[in-house]
């Protein structure tokens, strides 16, 4: 892991590791609270939109379903439509 991570780790990441040393989750949820903020600050797009909220959300319900029924696989739906394959890339993300 030593080997990539310099190279490949996340650039928030980077900057706020010293800040969020002893947060949450081992410092996410600080950094979580930290784009949050920052988006909202500067008006810039949420990381997170609606489709985002919802499959999170989904996951326990249809976890649920399958333990019902003894672990049997269960379809994630696309709540998008298809129109995940056509979103741009997050800034932070592609740089």
């Amino acid at each position: 892991m030593e080997k990539y991570q310099a190279e490949f780790d996340h650039p928030l990441w980077k900057q706020l590791t010293e800040k969020a040393k002893g947060a949450g989750h081992g410092g996410m949820d600080f950094i979580q609270a930290y784009r949050l903020i920052h988006c909202l600050r500067t008006g810039t797009a949420l990381d997170m939109d609606v489709y985002d909220a919802v499959a999170w959300s989904a996951v326990v319900a249809l976890s649920e379903k399958s333990i019902a029924g003894e672990s049997i696989p269960v379809a994630f739906p696309d709540f998008t439509r298809g129109k995940w394959k056509d979103r741009p890339p997050l800034g932070i993300v592609s740089g």
